[in-house]
């Protein structure tokens, strides 16, 4: 990660532009949550790995040297090698699958953190983007309003306007002075949130908007909910945890009458100063033994206790598995649903600022040609700064509803599990 974001910051002194791929690629790196999903999954293949060795012979080193006087107590040996090793159970088998079903419920919850950040990452990333066209046209929306103050006041100075209108030109341009501070503040703040996931400097990040890839519409509108929600990683963590548990609930309800068997085997070389062969009438130093152990536990309240937890912990995962797969189920339905309709506001927003650039561009053709009818009002430039003004306007709205479409898209790829690919499709 360090050595990622020491790249990126060499690029930053020349360009001063990060992508949405770098972006994502760091704050990835550099996320806490994927790291701790990260060691869960290594911890539950180590938990795979340990039901797995219960078959593999252990084997131990020891000793029981010691003083003895008179009849010898106990086997006082040099030293002593044993092992031991699991045979057979019939419970052993289900508890192996159970490991096996939470290393896949952990590495969907990898997966399903991965999403998260990408879509945080991304969200924040575009919303900056946006933010800074909304500066540059806030800019220029200032400059037509001081310019129309200044055009009132002349006005006002040779008396053929009331000074209402150019409060209400002050007005105008005290409004544009509000909502860019509130534009300014919301970039400065999503910046120190690009900071914090990325580890990258605040004071030179700047998006470039071409790294931004659309978001497939079209499948989004045509999937099914059912078969979308199936594909999300937190609903497949969840199946995968439900199969965990009702496969140790499983196993525990298959211990009490069934036989369990074990191997073990033991050397020890005895010590003769402990007078062993003064007491013992065929005392040697060398001796092994080596057997099965054949176990069938017929009454263990402490199993049947087990069993009826492990059986009410599968219950409730599986009624967990099937909340969390309804709830992605509504939640992409609703989603589907508001692209929709933010769509359709986003093509009234569209609309709209073509009309305003259209107007525009008929008064400045009749300022600057006359309008070639009698009949036709009188243009004033004051009319021209107007229609700049609201031109302005109505392109920040267009820009408002171009991300409001665009993060229900990313909501959307985040809830279905694409939307990592999704961020990695752009252009690095």
């Amino acid at each position: 990660m360090a050595t990622g974001a020491l790249v990126v910051l060499s690029c930053l002194s020349t360009q001063a532009q990060v992508s949405l791929f770098t972006v994502v690629d760091l704050a990835l790196r550099n996320s806490t949550s994927v790291r701790m999903a990260q060691a869960d999954v290594l911890r539950a293949a180590a938990g795979l790995t340990e039901s797995k060795d219960a078959y593999i012979p252990n084997l131990n080193l020891g000793s029981s040297l010691g003083y003895s006087y008179g009849f010898p107590l106990g086997e006082p040996s040099v030293f002593n090698v044993s092992s031991q090793s699991l045979l057979f159970t019939f419970s052993q088998p289900d508890y192996i699958r159970s490991a096996r079903a939470a290393v896949q419920a952990a590495e969907f919850s990898l997966k399903d953190a991965r999403e998260q950040v990408v879509l945080d990452a991304s969200l924040d990333y575009i919303q900056l983007n946006k933010s800074q066209q909304t500066l540059a046209a806030l800019d220029q929306e200032k400059q037509y309003a001081d310019k129309l103050v200044s055009i009132e006041e002349d006005r006002v100075l040779a008396g053929v306007e009331n000074r209402i209108e150019l409060t209400r030109a002050k007005l105008t341009a005290a409004q544009i002075d509000l909502k860019r501070i509130h534009s300014q503040n919301d970039a400065e703040l999503v910046r120190q949130q690009l900071a914090h996931l990325t580890g990258l400097p605040t004071a030179t990040f700047t998006t470039n908007s071409s790294s931004i890839p659309s978001a497939p519409r079209t499948l989004m509108e045509t999937a099914e909910t059912s078969s979308m929600a199936l594909q999300n990683a937190g609903v497949q963590a969840a199946q995968a945890n439900a199969k965990s548990k009702i496969y140790v609930a499983f196993g525990d309800s298959r211990q009490i009458l069934r036989p369990q068997l074990a191997f073990g085997g033991d050397y020890s070389l005895f010590a003769k100063f402990n007078n062993y062969d003064q007491f013992y009438q065929h005392f040697q130093y060398n001796n092994f033994d080596v057997g099965i152990q054949i176990r069938v536990p017929l009454f263990d309240a402490a199993l049947k206790a087990r069993e009826r937890r492990s059986a009410a912990d599968a219950a409730h995962a599986s009624a967990q598995a099937d909340q969390t797969r309804n709830t992605a189920s509504e939640q992409i339905y609703q989603l589907q649903k508001s692209v929709t309709e933010l769509a359709a506001q986003q093509r009234v927003a569209q609309l709209q600022a073509e009309l305003a650039q259209e107007q525009l561009e008929a008064i400045t053709t009749q300022l600057n040609n006359g309008s070639g009818s009698p009949n036709s009002p009188l243009l004033t430039p004051k009319d021209e700064q107007q229609a700049r003004i609201q031109e302005r306007q109505r392109y920040e709205d267009v820009l408002d509803a171009n991300y409001a479409v665009l993060r229900a898209e990313l909501n959307l790829l985040r809830s279905t599990g694409s939307i990592e690919d999704w961020a990695k499709s752009g252009p690095k």
